[in-house]
């Protein structure tokens, strides 16, 4: 099905990359060329974006139904606006509001000139029949050597997709008849690419049929982070109120695992319905405290003092000279000029951070702590910190045993912190900076939080929904450890299900090119939800860890380290927090000290 209108030849560089649509024309003669390169904004068949005023000069869907330019601009998705999403650099249309927005996909190629380690297109589906299923097409890569591998790309609906793998939710949709109140979604997806190939073009896929439109608003090469490394993050587990912050400065501890020469931090509007200012932001070695060691150095981003980071979107700072070691503290000062209600937070820091107080102003560029008269125990908004040079880095991949939970606050004894520096420590293998991808109460196949709107919630959306943003997104990431399970057992999840969902996870992680270690779950007899029913399926799924015909490419039986030789189903009483559930720090030791070094290398 197509509701758009004819191809018209246009272009447009989204991502840093020249993209161009071709389509052949019908009435064209046999000896013109129909594979001409062609610009895309002015390609774009279909206009999905009407202002309020005369929301019936759009159809979005062939319904008469469209997004609203206003609840965008409030977004902070105004019209050629760049939009980072998931680490790739995608460009808002121009033409948004105004004139067509968006190609409806039908076999068209796109001539995409670079190289990149995935592609990422801002996509949604629609029907005329109302909210759908979304629609799945099959496309093609062309590479410059001659040789092509399809892909697959999946578009969820506008109107019924889930909001846990949004790129940004709008409140309203536009009819002739008015305005609804209904929410409306985009979605940025990405598919692989053949690692060591330069791409030449990408065919989209062919019409799907009259169910559905696969509507695509821009496309990118997502660029590697080439001579960096992750070396601290922290993943968005939900959306909270706070405060509300009023010209405040927040002053964010993180600890480093890799060190390097110049540095460059992450921010993350994930969640959100509005765009948040940054006024200005500073990083700095910690002395104690909030107090920095000498002056702190001022962050830019893209230039400028401050950002706006649009709702859904992520910034990347302009990198930094700044000696960074490795195994110690930072100090990010984020200012917030404006009221902030709400913000997407990491809950379980297990680090003391520190706020300065209402109206206090910009604080970010202080050496000393005064001002900052109150503390934190989360991590709004930063969620990684990258430094020049290294080797790429081990993503630790869990829920609260990773996150630290039950470990001693402000030590840095979270077994992804020992692993990190079992890794400095040696030679054999490369010392990778190791990221914490873990969650408290976290689940890999169900939401803990929905992935829309303010909540108490703050499990995050399952590893499933958030495997882009969270682990193939980072920085220099070559290895994942993935340690996860026990709360959809708590839960009532069936052991069939967790494995299911503990194959796709490592499927996709090796898709792009990720080496995959398993790790086996840990025991937790005595904590009220681990019934003898949940035992018996942990068992079943350890079982399979252990022997999964490949699924992973090594495994770590974390089960056999922590639990009692006496009393398999429960933690060793020395490895045990008190809870039954959580390892306290000797336990954490234990568990990144049985790692086999080489396991994570290959």
């Amino acid at each position: 099905m197509r509701v758009g209108r004819p191809w018209a030849t246009a272009g447009v560089v989204a991502g840093g990359v020249t993209l161009a649509l071709i389509a052949p024309s019908p009435a064209a003669p046999a000896d013109v060329p129909t594979h001409k390169p062609l610009p895309l904004e002015r390609l774009f068949d279909n206009r999905a974006v009407s202002d309020d005023a005369r929301p019936g000069d759009a159809d979005f869907d062939g319904a008469g139904a469209s997004l609203s330019v206003q609840d965008l601009l409030a977004a902070g998705w105004t019209p050629g606006r760049a939009i980072a999403l998931d680490a790739a650099r995608l460009t808002w249309p121009r033409s948004a509001g105004a004139r067509p927005d968006n190609v409806i996909a039908d076999g068209q190629t796109v001539r995409l000139r670079g190289r990149g380690e995935a592609l990422t297109f801002l996509v949604a589906s629609s029907s005329p029949n109302g909210p759908g299923a979304g629609t799945t097409g099959v496309g093609t890569v062309r590479y410059r050597d001659g040789s092509s591998h399809p892909y697959t790309l999946s578009a969820p609906d506008w109107r019924a997709g889930p909001a846990a793998t949004k790129a940004v939710g709008l409140p309203h949709l536009n009819t002739a008849a008015g305005q609804r109140q209904e929410t409306a979604r985009l979605y940025a997806v990405t598919v692989p690419l053949e690692r060591g190939h330069e791409v030449a073009s990408v065919v989209l896929p062919g019409d799907p049929g009259p169910a559905a439109d696969l509507h695509v608003f821009a496309a990118s090469l997502r660029q590697p982070a080439y001579g960096w490394t992750g070396s601290w993050a922290a993943n968005t587990a939900g959306y909270t109120e706070v405060g509300p912050w009023s010209d405040q400065t927040l002053r964010l501890v993180v600890h480093t695992s890799a060190g390097g020469p110049g540095a460059r931090v992450r921010l993350e509007n994930t969640f959100a319905a509005a765009p948040v200012e940054i006024g200005h932001a500073t990083v700095a070695l910690q002395a104690s405290g909030a107090a920095a060691q000498g002056s702190p150095v001022p962050l830019t981003f893209g230039g400028r003092p401050g950002t706006s980071v649009p709702a859904g979107a992520q910034v990347f700072s302009d990198p930094v000279h700044l000696p960074v070691p490795a195994d110690a503290n930072l100090l990010v000062s984020i200012h917030l000029p404006g009221t902030v209600a709400a913000v997407p937070v990491h809950s379980q820091a297990t680090q003391r951070s520190y706020l300065s107080a209402a109206g206090s102003g910009d604080r970010t560029a202080e050496p000393g702590g005064a001002s900052y008269t109150g503390t934190l125990t989360t991590w709004p908004f930063l969620t990684g910190v990258d430094v020049r040079g290294g080797p790429g880095s081990v993503v630790a991949l869990g829920d609260s045993i990773t996150d630290g939970t039950k470990s001693t606050d402000d030590a840095n004894r979270r077994w992804p912190d020992v692993l990190a520096r079992r890794l400095r420590a040696q030679s054999e293998v490369p010392a990778y900076g190791v990221v914490n991808a873990g969650i408290s109460a976290n689940r890999v196949v169900a939401d803990r939080y929905p992935g829309e709107g303010v909540s108490t919630d703050t499990g995050g959306v399952s590893t499933q929904h958030r495997l882009e943003r969270d682990v193939l997104a980072q920085t220099g990431a070559r290895t994942v450890v993935i340690f996860q399970g026990i709360n959809d057992l708590r839960w009532g999840s069936s052991a069939e299900e967790l494995i299911a969902g503990l194959r796709s996870v490592a499927a996709r992680l090796r898709e792009r090119g990720q080496r995959v270690v398993g790790a086996t779950i840990a025991p937790c007899e005595g904590e009220s939800l681990c019934t003898a029913d949940a035992e018996v399926r942990r068992s079943a799924v350890n079982a399979f860890i252990r022997d999964s015909g490949g699924a992973f490419d090594a495994v770590l039986d974390f089960d056999a380290v922590v639990r009692d030789p006496e009393h398999p189903a429960r933690i060793l009483p020395a490895y045990d927090s008190g809870d039954h559930l959580h390892p306290g720090d000797a336990g954490l030791r234990a568990m990144a000290e049985s790692i086999d070094l080489r396991k994570l290398a290959g």
